[in-house]
């Protein structure tokens, strides 16, 4: 993946596969402290302990399309270049988190990408679930969350292509005035 912004795409989208109807993404930028921390949790089904000691093998996956689920592996494998390490912790029937965690300014890291892309894509073609975004940068933070738009939006649904440009229009100015 080219960058960390599909790794999150990819990690919520299996949460949403395993039963999730609430997805939390938090990503912190600290450039002073050097650390680029990204959290992702959700309230999906959760994984045993005899599969998640082995879910970072590429080789074990629950798909039956295919044998191999490289998203985790891969998602390892950026924290890992930028001198960075992914932790996963889940509880069946709780849910899952992965956190991914690197240094900042390190020449291997992969730049965040497009989150508001990656917001509106989960938001959009998932509108059953809510989700929590929060990004900080330098001690300033933006945050959207989709079951505070519900209660404003009463009976609209979150996917319509108006909700989903003003949502879009939110993620760009809110990304903007923490930068």
């Amino acid at each position: 993946m080219e960058d960390i912004s599909l790794h999150i795409l990819d990690v919520a989208e299996n949460g949403i596969i395993a039963g999730a109807n609430l997805v939390e993404i938090d990503v912190a930028e600290d450039v002073e402290r050097d650390i680029l921390d990204v959290v992702i949790r959700d309230n999906g089904r959760g994984m045993p302990p005899e599969f998640l000691k082995n879910v970072l093998d590429p080789f074990v996956t629950t798909r039956t399309t295919r044998k191999v689920g490289l998203g985790l592996s891969l998602f390892q494998q950026a924290a890992q270049d930028a001198d960075g390490n992914l932790i996963i912790e889940s509880t069946v029937g709780e849910g899952t988190k992965v956190q991914a965690t690197m240094s900042y300014a390190h020449i291997d890291r992969k730049p965040l990408g497009n989150m508001v892309a990656t917001i509106l894509a989960l938001v959009e073609g998932n509108p059953d679930v809510d989700f929590v975004y929060t990004h900080s940068r330098n001690g300033k933070q933006y945050k959207l969350d989709t079951r505070d738009l519900r209660i404003q939006l009463e009976e609209i649904p979150i996917n319509t292509p108006a909700v989903i440009a003003l949502i879009e229009d939110d993620l760009k100015s809110g990304l903007q005035g923490i930068n």
